[in-house]
């Protein structure tokens, strides 16, 4: 026979509620959460499950959008551990807040601006002029206010003039990314966006050319200061800087910086 079941007593259930309440406090402090420019999407989360592999027990937490909207979600207090940013201006800001650990702040990868058409597209554009013509009639791009590609794309064109006669065939989107599928789609002629974006979709947009930039196109990462978990934060970024994790960036485009 079984010998009787009593209720457990008081002091049982609390304990037992105050080590679930612990087990998901571990849980959780155990999360990482990189906060990363939309262009890293496709490396960053093939480099996060190597990264648990090297760091049992520790789970990263992807969050990808546009440099300016990560910033302001990390200034208004979203948890959040690294900032891996697609322009300088955006960290100078977080450093200017002073949002990041100082010192932990590091050049990781580089890129380059690219405009790109559809894979099907005849238009053959060659140069920034050639966007004036009256058979593009809608251009992709980041918003110039809050998206770096789309500043680096308006400083572009600034530069050779042609900002006003560009400005009125604007599509702008909300993050690199966004841009990238207009034309994939097909609902712009062209597009600005970094070349490790196109590489993304090769098989439906095709590099029409470089963009010369004045500033150099290169990323920065850092820890978050007061961030969930600043020892896992610094070895997110020693892991990203590492020679193999360097490979798989290299893999999807993106330079040395």
């Amino acid at each position: 026979m079984c010998p009787s079941l009593r209720p457990a007593s008081p002091l049982v259930r609390l304990v037992g509620a105050c080590l679930l309440w612990l087990g998901a406090v571990v849980a959780h402090a155990a999360d990482l959460t990189v906060s990363a420019a939309a262009s890293l999407t496709n490396a960053f989360k093939e480099l996060a499950p190597a990264f648990e592999a090297q760091n049992p027990g520790t789970h990263v937490l992807l969050n990808f959008a546009s440099s300016d909207t990560l910033l302001a979600q990390i200034a208004k207090g979203a948890p959040a551990d690294v900032l891996a940013s697609a322009d300088q201006e955006t960290m100078d800001r977080a450093e200017a807040q002073k949002l990041i650990v100082p010192g932990s702040r590091h050049d990781f990868v580089a890129n380059a601006l690219v405009v790109v058409t559809p894979a099907d597209s005849a238009l053959g554009l060659k140069k920034l002029a050639d966007l004036q013509r009256a058979d593009v009639r809608h251009v992709g791009l980041g918003n110039p206010a809050s998206v770096p590609a789309g500043r680096y794309a308006k400083s572009a064109l600034d530069g050779a003039h042609l900002w006003t006669a560009i400005a009125p065939k604007a599509v702008m989107a909300q993050n690199v990314r966004q841009a990238l599928d207009y034309v994939a789609r097909g609902e712009v002629e062209a597009g600005f966006v970094y070349s490790t974006d196109a590489f993304t979709q090769k098989d439906k947009v095709r590099i029409a050319f470089t963009v010369p930039t004045e500033t150099p196109i290169v990323y920065p990462i850092a820890a978050i200061a007061g961030g969930p978990d600043p020892e896992a934060a610094r070895k997110f970024l020693e892991f990203v800087q590492a020679p193999a994790s360097q490979a798989v960036l290299a893999r999807y485009g993106f330079q040395k910086p």
